[in-house]
């Protein structure tokens, strides 16, 4: 047994992975772990076991002291239902900031090495998603980039309404990004469920934690919850003896199963486990996965985080960013390293690692 950690890994290790999707123990998983399960062809290979959520994170609060106000565009926090609305609320929220106490409207879009995923390994696969969608595809190495429009619209409302500099954006790093918001100088924040260890026991209280999915004005959008990521998965080796290889499964079977093992990993590793076998009762002391997870609840499914091929893809991202915010780039060269970088990048990959993501229909994934 052993843990599978993004694309990369599995293209690494498959030659030496034991299918999985006739075990009791995968059967068990609920659909969005099946979903995102390492396959090829017919055969599974893994078993995700900590799922994650990334969005909009946003204080209700702080949101809804705002609403109060004569001069506000909305009633309340429940009113931002889409990307139209949102981006009402944080630019009248920041050309009222000095009324409201705040710094800024949204945390600074900071792309310090700290920081840059937000925007390079989280934001990015939004438009990578909702193009997937529109070619019935999960996976092709030729990008045209439709939505990428959408994502500069995104980036530059928080840049225009950030308390930071376009010029200093590199300066800042993660921890004092989401100290602005959790000390509550800002009323939002793009970031994942992981944020609530540093967010708790300072100015923002659970209960007024909110999370929004990641908008960007793409038609559809409203029907997704939060973006769901399920890197870490379970594996067992298929040279290992069929008695060792029975005992693994029977050994995961017990972690997702008994009462034992679901504290274990929903309590004390603090872990979304993405099994039938747990229910409300087995989740994390989290309130940002639970607001994520009610989502789902309400029918709409998280937003997929396909795999991406490199750190030098999401570096290049970075670097086109910054060259765009300080003045020393223009957005298509943002726009050449999401799309062109993105087939260099899968195409070294094929050589390196000797397979890809498998392209299936989006509609039946």
């Amino acid at each position: 047994m052993f843990t599978i950690a993004g694309y990369d890994e599995f293209a690494k290790y498959q030659k030496y992975l034991e299918p999985l999707q006739d075990t009791d123990v995968y059967k068990l998983l609920n659909d969005e772990g099946k979903a995102n399960s390492h396959k090829v062809g017919d055969n599974a290979y893994t078993m995700p076991y900590a799922a994650e959520w990334y969005g909009i994170i946003y204080n209700k609060k702080i949101v809804n002291e705002y609403a109060k106000k004569s001069y506000a565009v909305i009633k309340s926090d429940t009113d931002v239902k889409d990307y139209d609305t949102l981006k009402k609320v944080i630019e009248d929220m920041n050309k009222h900031k000095d009324d409201l106490g705040s710094q800024a409207a949204i945390a600074t879009p900071g792309l310090d090495s700290s920081s840059a995923y937000r925007f390079v390994a989280h934001m990015s696969r939004l438009p990578l998603f909702y193009e997937f969608r529109d070619d019935n595809t999960t996976f092709t190495t030729d990008l045209k980039g439709t939505y990428l429009k959408n994502y500069k619209d995104l980036f530059d409302l928080e840049v225009a309404n950030s308390p930071t500099e376009s010029s200093m954006l590199s300066s800042k790093t993660y921890d004092d990004i989401i100290s602005e918001f959790a000390l509550g100088d800002v009323a939002f924040y793009p970031n994942g469920v992981w944020a609530y260890t540093q967010i708790k026991d300072n100015g923002v209280e659970d209960d007024d934690l909110g999370m929004l999915p990641y908008w960007m004005g793409i038609k559809g959008e409203e029907d997704y919850g939060p973006a769901g990521v399920y890197d870490a998965s379970w594996a067992v080796n298929k040279n290992a003896s069929d008695e060792d290889k029975q005992a693994t499964l029977d050994f995961i079977k017990w972690m997702v199963s008994s009462d034992e093992g679901k504290n274990a990993l929903a309590k004390e590793m603090g872990f979304s486990v993405p099994f039938t076998t747990f229910g409300n009762n087995d989740q994390p002391d989290n309130p940002l996965t639970k607001l994520a997870r009610a989502y789902a609840d309400e029918g709409k499914p998280s937003v997929t985080s396909f795999p991406l091929p490199s750190q030098q893809w999401q570096d290049d991202l970075t670097s086109a960013l910054l060259n765009y915010v300080q003045g020393g780039g223009e957005w298509s060269d943002f726009e050449d390293a999401f799309t062109s970088g993105w087939k260099k990048d899968w195409d070294n990959n094929k050589s390196v690692l000797g397979m890809l993501p498998e392209s299936k229909a989006f509609d039946a994934q």
